[in-house]
C-alpha cells in the first residue's frame, strides 16, 4: 500500500480554501515538486489551467514555489485542456507538465495534475518523493538562481495542430452538423475550432465560463441539454466534453448516450477494419460487461483494473497494447497520444463515420450494454462506511439476488469524499430498488 497522503488516482485535489488545496500549501507543493523534478536535467516546468476562477490564485503559488526551488515556469496563457499539458510537455523538452484542474468537478473544487517529462502521469514514486520532500523547511535558492516565468503565446494553436494530425489528411467532416458541449471549461475555445476546421458544421454550447459554471449542469456528467440541442437542432452528433478535456461522452442523432464502453468498442472495431489493431484492450472494473462480451466475439482479450486512468496506463505498459478506456469517457489511445483525450478519441469516432458513411447509433448496433445504475453517497471526514457490517450483509444479499446475472460495486472515490455504488444487471428496476438498498446502508453506517 502507498504511504501517499495528498497525491490520489489523479494528483491532488481537494475543495479551495481547505487543506490541501490552499495557497501556502500549493506555494510548498510547487517548492518541493521543483526540487525533485530538477532531478531530469530540464529546468523548465509547464503549467496549465482550466476555466475555475481559483486557477489563477493557485497558478500564482505554484509558480512562486518552483521558482524558489531553481525552476522557471511557462504559462500556456488562457485556459487549456490537461492533455494539452502532456504534448506541450514533450514538445518543449520540458522537465515537467502541471495542470491546475479538477477535472469534472465543480467550481469550489480544484486540484493539481503532474505530467513527466515523457508526457505521461508521474509514477507514484515521484509522487511519494514529493510528498516527502514537503516534510522539510522550505530553503529558497539563492537570488541569482531563481526560477523565471514566460508565457506560450501560441500554446492553443500547437495544440490545434496536433489534434487534427490525428485526423487524416484524406478526409473531411464536411456536411456533418456536430454539437459541442465543452462544459464551460478548458475545451471551449479549442474543440470547437478543431471540427470547424476540418470542415464541420458547428453548434457550440456551454463556451461561456465565468469562473463559477465549469461542469454546472453540462459536461460529461450532465448530458441533458445536449440531448436536447442534438434532437432540436437535428445534428449527426453530439460531443460532451468534461472541464478539462481529457473526457469525452457521445450522443448519437436519436439522442442516445454513447459512453466511453462503446467509445472503445467502436474505435476498436475501425482499427481492426483497417488492419491496426493489435493485442487486446483495458478497462476497470466499472467498464460494463456488454464491453467485455463485444470484445469477446471479436476474439479481443480484456483486461480490468481499478478505477483511475492511472491504473489502465500501467496495465497498457505491462502488457504491450494501446488502448484502453474507462466508461466514464477518459479514452486512452497510446498510438495516438500519451494520455486520455478527448478532443483525439472524439476525432477517432468521427473517422470511423465518415469512413463507413454511417451513423453513431450504426457504429453502436454491435455492442449492448448491461443497465448499470450508479448512486454516490457523500462522506464525512475520514469515515468508510464499507467497512460496516450492515453494509457488507446488504452488499452480500444483493449480490446473492442478482447470482450470475449483474455485478455490484462499492467503492471509495478516490477524488471526491463519495461512496460509489455500481450495480448492473438485466432488469433496471430491479436493480434500481437494489441500488438503493445499499446506499440507504450507506447512508445510515456513514452517521
Amino acid at each position: 500500500m502507498s504511504d501517499r497522503e495528498y497525491f490520489g488516482t489523479d494528483g491532488i485535489r481537494g475543495k479551495v480554501g481547505t487543506n490541501p488545496i490552499t495557497p501556502d500549501f500549493i506555494l510548498k507543493l510547487g517548492w518541493a515538486a521543483g526540487k525533485v523534478l530538477s532531478r531530469h536535467g530540464s529546468r523548465k516546468i509547464i503549467i496549465g489551467k482550466d476555466t475555475r476562477i481559483s486557477g489563477y490564485m493557485l497558478e500564482s503559488a505554484l509558480a512562486a514555489g518552483l521558482a524558489s526551488a531553481g525552476l522557471s515556469t511557462y504559462f500556456t496563457g488562457p485556459p487549456i485542456p490537461t492533455p494539452a499539458i502532456a504534448y506541450l510537455t514533450r514538445s518543449f523538452r520540458a522537465a515537467a507538465g502541471i495542470v491546475i484542474s479538477a477535472s469534472h468537478n465543480l467550481f469550489y473544487d480544484n486540484g493539481v495534475k503532474f505530467f513527466s517529462n515523457y508526457g505521461t502521469k508521474l509514477p507514484k514514486s515521484v509522487e511519494e518523493d514529493i510528498e516527502s520532500k514537503m516534510k522539510q523547511s522550505l530553503i529558497c535558492v539563492n537570488s541569482s538562481s531563481l526560477g523565471k516565468t514566460s508565457r506560450i503565446n501560441d500554446a492553443a494553436r500547437r495544440y490545434i495542430k496536433f489534434c487534427k494530425s490525428t485526423f487524416s489528411s484524406d478526409l473531411s467532416l464536411k456536411g456533418l452538423k456536430i454539437i459541442v458541449d465543452c462544459a464551460n471549461g478548458a475545451t471551449h475555445h479549442i474543440a470547437p475550432n478543431v471540427l470547424c476546421e476540418l470542415g464541420a458544421i458547428v453548434i457550440p454550447i456551454s463556451i461561456t465560463p465565468n469562473g463559477t459554471n465549469i461542469n454546472k449542469k453540462c459536461g460529461t456528467t450532465d448530458i441533458r441539454h445536449l440531448k436536447t440541442c442534438v434532437i432540436k437542432q437535428k445534428a449527426d452528433i453530439g460531443l460532451s466534453f468534461d472541464g478539462d478535456g481529457d473526457r469525452v461522452i457521445m450522443v448519437d442523432h436519436l439522442g442516445n448516450k454513447v459512453d466511453g464502453d462503446q467509445i472503445l468498442y467502436i474505435i476498436i472495431r475501425e482499427k481492426m477494419r483497417k488492419n491496426q489493431f493489435y493485442g487486446g484492450a483495458v478497462g476497470t472494473i466499472m467498464s460494463n460487461i456488454g464491453l467485455e462480451l463485444a470484445l469477446k466475439k471479436l476474439k479481443i482479450p480484456f483486461e480490468r483494473t481499478q478505477v483511475g486512468d492511472c491504473y489502465i496506463l500501467e496495465k497498457l505498459k505491462e502488457l504491450g497494447w494501446h488502448v484502453g478506456a474507462e466508461n466514464s469517457g477518459h479514452i486512452i489511445l497510446l498510438d495516438k497520444t500519451t494520455t486520455g483525450d478527448g478532443i483525439i478519441a472524439a476525432l477517432q469516432v468521427l473517422t470511423a463515420m465518415v469512413n463507413n458513411h454511417v451513423s453513431l447509433y450504426h457504429l453502436c448496433r454491435n455492442i449492448t450494454l448491461l443497465p448499470q445504475i450508479l448512486i454516490n453517497v457523500s462522506i464525512t471526514g475520514n469515515s468508510n462506511p464499507l467497512k460496516s457490517i450492515k453494509v457488507c450483509k446488504i452488499s452480500k444479499q444483493v449480490k446473492n439476488i442478482l447470482a450470475d446475472h449483474g455485478r455490484v460495486l462499492l467503492r471509495k472515490s478516490g477524488t471526491e469524499r463519495l461512496i460509489r455504488i455500481m450495480v448492473e444487471g438485466e432488469n433496471k428496476q430491479k436493480i434500481t430498488i437494489l441500488a438503493k438498498r445499499i446506499a440507504n446502508a450507506v447512508k445510515i453506517a456513514n452517521f
